[in-house]
């Protein structure tokens, strides 16, 4: 059974940072998420609904949603940041789900699967199956990690940084040639 997706920021972090030890791996979750969230919101931004007057899509409603989760996990500068990013995704997605129907399919599946394939061939260097497929919450940690990562390396977040490396161990590129183990 999965342990809760309630948990602290640092927690989540360092689950996620378990399956993201190579360098090579974190470099193309900086390709790979954006690409699979800006997907998403390709997809979910044609659902077009009103609620209490106002105009929404399904897009902003996931944004709306993850927000709330990334701003009660215990860290605010890193919630506001993944927040942030997101919404920036969803408003870059938002215009091409008023296209045609295949440009929309087009954007939105296309996305979407070449996200998952850069996804993949990282976790080729790290030798190890994504997050997700032993926690689904995974998939909301991952922008969460791109976000973290790239603040950590403009200098925010040293202590949270250093318990990722006490729990999960530092980045490494991991030999192709040396069977895992």
């Amino acid at each position: 059974m999965a342990a809760s997706p309630f948990r602290p920021a640092v927690e989540l972090m360092v689950q996620y940072a378990h399956y993201h030890r190579d360098r090579r791996n974190i470099v193309t979750h900086f390709v790979g998420i954006p690409l699979i969230v800006f997907s998403i919101g390709v997809l979910l931004a044609r659902a077009q609904f009103a609620l209490a007057g106002y105009s929404l899509n399904g897009a902003w409603v996931v944004w709306a949603l993850s927000t709330a989760w990334y701003l009660t996990r215990g860290n605010l500068a890193l919630g506001l940041a993944t927040s942030a990013v997101n919404a920036a995704l969803m408003a870059l997605a938002e215009p091409l789900a008023a296209g045609s129907v295949a440009s929309w399919l087009g954007w939105g599946i296309g996305s979407f699967v070449v996200g998952w394939i850069i996804q993949f061939v990282g976790h080729y260097y790290e030798g190890r199956k994504p997050a997700f497929v032993d926690d689904l919450v995974g998939l909301l940690i991952g922008p969460m990690f791109v976000v973290g990562e790239a603040m950590f390396s403009l200098g925010w977040g040293r202590s949270m940084l250093d318990e990722i490396e006490r729990r999960a161990g530092p980045t490494h590129i991991r030999d192709l040639a040396q069977p895992i183990g």
